[in-house]
């Protein structure tokens, strides 16, 4: 059973929107124009006492422009001093958004939506309250209040809406929503994650039929991608659980079924100057022992193909594979040369999934990677290459070699600090 919702009357909700960032001057825009109607996840989560991440309403069709700019100028007399707000407009869809450091407003002119092919954008037109609220991904989320006008305060809903708010059930508006559009069902899953919502037997059955059907396969890898990255900035990744039960991670060709309890571990040991979502995507990429995808070669081609920054795609690549095999070198008592040799071209977050697999193993080996982050991966020389070269040496690659034999002695404990002691055994090091 989904976690039930609590249904508050109107006047609760907009009583709760003048605590969130924006819901004022939302409320001052209203009295202003009749059109302006809140919908979406702040209905359906002030309520119950749930804070949205940000606010959605709806004006009337050719209206989200200046209504943008008139929130806009709202927003800005309460921060004077602060650079001028710009709406981000986008034409197409008749939207326009928001965003603040406080918060973010997305205002949308009320459409009726249509799918000219399975996983396009849709085409749209201005459409009326009801068309607007039949565009909607899942019955909880199609639900509006009239902020403005003679209907302020008015609450309207699609069938079942209400019901499943109040069962914490999460439904579909009608049977080809998840062909229509297939980001829907990685929405699914993180929905049923974040709220506590259960999936409605039907709406499953249509999941699991359009997973069946490659569905995935219709809509662009940035689209899919865009969706993904908001499970790594939700406050926890259980979305990602959720999307391996439902089929979704296997049907997009990643491990079947994610580690959160690897990405627990890594997340504890990591440091604060690592990324905490790309540690989310490396252990979602992260090949289980002896089970089936991703290689290496597979996850870098669907890295193209959700289009990653090459840079972030190199970074994930790093953490998510080879780890298992330098975790199984990691010994409780390993010398820190050693852990440098094995850790030194990692990223941080790889090293955390080192250390959450060597913890695994050991208690002790765990520590050991713990050691590395938390102290040891600090521990640098105060003499560098033109040191060297002062002293004779010629340019080249035996410059970098005597630095690095320092720097073992150095952590180790061999070598005392200071200029001189250091400079001297990068000369008389072994190469």
């Amino acid at each position: 059973m989904g976690q039930t919702r609590t249904i508050g009357g109107a006047a609760e909700v907009l009583e709760r929107l003048t605590g969130v960032p924006g819901g004022p001057e939302l409320l001052a825009l209203a009295r202003r124009r009749g059109d302006v109607a809140l919908v979406g996840g702040a209905v359906r989560d002030l309520p119950c006492g749930v804070w949205p991440r940000e606010l959605d309403v709806t004006v009337a069709p050719g209206a989200s422009a200046e209504a943008a700019a008139a929130l806009a100028a709202l927003l800005g007399e309460q921060e004077p001093q602060a650079e001028p707000l710009e709406p981000k407009l986008h034409e197409r869809f008749g939207t326009a958004s928001l965003a603040w450091r406080h918060g973010r407003i997305d205002i949308a002119e009320r459409r009726a939506e249509s799918y000219p092919a399975p996983g396009a954008l849709p085409d749209v037109r201005p459409g009326t309250l009801t068309e607007d609220l039949a565009r909607r991904d899942f019955t909880v989320n199609a639900i509006t209040i009239a902020l403005g006008g003679e209907a302020a305060g008015e609450l309207s809903a699609v069938e079942h809406a209400l019901e499943d708010l109040a069962a914490g059930r999460l439904r579909v508006l009608h049977e080809r929503s998840f062909l229509d559009d297939p980001t829907r069902l990685l929405r699914l899953a993180r929905y049923e994650a974040r709220l506590g919502l259960e999936i409605e037997p039907g709406t499953l059955a249509l999941a699991r039929a359009a997973l069946e059907s490659g569905a995935l396969r219709s809509i662009s890898g940035s689209r899919v991608a865009s969706e993904l990255w908001l499970f790594t900035e939700e406050s926890t990744v259980e979305g990602f659980t959720a999307l391996g039960e439902l089929g979704v991670l296997g049907s997009l060709g990643l491990p079947g079924r994610f580690d959160a309890e690897l990405h627990r571990e890594a997340s504890w040991m990591m440091p604060a100057d690592g990324i905490h979502e790309a540690l989310a995507m490396a252990v979602l990429f992260h090949p289980p022992a002896g089970e089936g995808p991703p290689t290496r070669e597979q996850a870098e081609a669907l890295m193209e193909r959700l289009e990653f920054f090459a840079e972030l795609r190199s970074r994930i690549l790093a953490a998510a594979f080879g780890v298992d095999a330098i975790a199984a070198e990691i010994e409780p008592r390993i010398s820190p040369s050693r852990l440098r040799a094995l850790l030194g071209d990692l990223p941080l977050e790889g090293i955390a999934i080192v250390g959450a697999l060597a913890g695994r193993r050991s208690a002790g080996a765990g520590e050991s990677v713990a050691r590395w982050l938390g102290e040891l991966r600090h521990v640098r020389l105060q003499i560098g290459g033109e040191d060297l070269l002062a002293a004779g040496l010629g340019q080249g690659p035996e410059i970098g070699l005597r630095l690095e034999r320092a720097l073992d002695e150095r952590l180790d404990g061999r070598l005392q600090a200071g200029r001189q002691a250091e400079l001297r055994a990068a000369l008389d090091a072994e190469l």
